[in-house]
């Protein structure tokens, strides 16, 4: 507790300054990720997707999220195990968020798309388990992680896989494409404004104090996807297009539909990443806050700070901007070759896989979600469609990410141990 009285300050400067590294890693990698399929697909540029990504993951972040978050996230560890001794879990908390960043920036660099929910959680399990004790992790919660690896991104793959080829047979494989594509498209527009509505209604808004029941949101949703489906409706009927024009000019027109439908969806999952995943840098950096003013004691729950989430905000801009190509790259170009309608197909399928994962509990990573979604459009055109070996390294990086932040998060432990002990 004297350490805690004496450090307080500096210890607070020290989680905020790493807090920021890890808000740095979350938009080099994360947002990267939502915004990589519309810039491999050629509906956004490199610039738009940053600017894009900036206007609505630090709206999301500031404005939905949240005013109070939980200090230890996903539950994965007992905090009664550091009651005795609050000061070890401000190391620890400080020891995880240094390590998930800098792995986030090592795997940004090569642009390798990792999990920043699995960063931090085998960051927390690390030094937890060497640090305190094997019984103070709540392992049962790690296997449903790691469980979510095959799952999350099988369903969204699934899902991808059906919307593309719905797209196919019932617009791209028809007679007059162009006609089919202002008979459907709309479905599709409602569908996405649903879909992408329900993950904000569920997913951002309660971080702010609006709290609809199920019935509720889903309705709300519906009404949104109606609208977004008239006015979808209302611009698609406006396009004009040359009857006499040959299949690939109307197949163009067709993709230049979906391109605008994609960058309403990219917009949407921005807004929900920003309000959720800024949670994995501002959690464990709430609780060393809230631990250091409470005098050691430790909450289930933490009142932010006003400066905490503007600075998971700025960190997230900031990594995007700085960072995010390499991430974009590899979601873009790297898995399968995109354009709008298959990136369409593969968002929609994402941000599903987030609804459904709300709805049942399912431990999920946005980014897993995403590349699962992309490899299902790629395997709908044939394994040949796949760049394996890219594939391959995703996979790798993603096996890799619970070890190396609970192996760096070990050794940062005991480095901020023996400095402030």
């Amino acid at each position: 507790m004297d350490i805690l009285n004496t450090y307080g300050s500096m210890l607070v400067l020290l989680a905020g300054t790493v807090g920021f590294l890890m808000a740095w890693g979350i938009g080099a990698n994360d947002v990267a990720n939502a915004m990589g399929t519309s810039v491999g697909s050629k509906a956004l540029t490199i610039k738009q997707a940053i600017i894009i990504a900036m206007i609505f993951e630090f709206s999301g972040a500031y404005l939905a999220g949240g005013e109070v978050t939980s200090t230890i996230r996903k539950g994965i560890i007992d905090a009664a195990y550091f009651i005795d001794q609050p000061e070890l879990l401000v190391y620890g908390m400080t020891a995880a968020l240094l390590a998930a960043g800098l792995w986030l920036i090592i795997a940004s660099f090569y642009g390798w798309p990792v999990s920043t929910t699995h960063s931090i959680v085998g960051a927390i399990v690390g030094f937890s388990a060497v640090g305190v004790g094997v019984d103070s992790v709540t392992w049962s919660k790690v296997i449903g992680i790691v469980g979510s690896w095959i799952i999350t991104p099988l369903i969204s793959g699934i899902i991808a896989y059906l919307i593309f080829m719905s797209s196919q047979k019932l617009i791209f494989n028809t007679k007059d494409p162009i006609t089919n594509a202002k008979r459907y498209v709309p479905l599709y527009m409602f569908l996405a404004g649903f879909v992408l509505s329900l993950v904000t209604i569920t997913k951002g808004l309660k971080h702010i104090g609006l709290h609809f029941s199920t019935t509720e949101a889903v309705t709300l949703a519906v009404l949104i996807g109606i609208v977004v489906a008239v006015i979808g409706k209302f611009f698609i009927n406006r396009v004009k297009i040359d009857p006499k024009a040959d299949k690939e000019m109307h197949f163009a027109n067709v993709e230049k539909i979906f391109a605008v439908l994609m960058i309403v969806t990219a917009c949407a999952m921005a807004f929900a990443h920003g309000s959720n995943d800024v949670a994995n840098a501002i959690g464990p950096l709430a609780a060393v806050v809230n631990i250091v003013e409470h005098n050691g004691e430790i909450t289930a729950k933490a009142q932010l700070a006003w400066w905490i989430l503007p600075l998971g905000g700025i960190g997230i801009v900031l990594g995007l901007a700085i960072f995010g190509k390499r991430v974009m790259a590899t979601i873009g170009n790297g898995i399968t070759h995109l354009t709008p309608s298959r990136g369409f197909a593969a968002e929609l399928a994402a941000a599903s896989t987030v609804v459904i994962a709300s709805g049942t509990g399912l431990p999920i990573s946005t980014t897993q979600t995403l590349v699962g979604a992309v490899l299902g459009v790629g395997m709908a055109r044939g394994i040949a469609a796949l760049n394996l070996g890219v594939v391959r390294n995703i996979v790798i990086s993603w096996v890799v990410t619970l070890p190396i932040g609970a192996g760096l998060s070990i050794v940062f432990f005991y480095l901020l141990k023996s400095i402030f002990s």
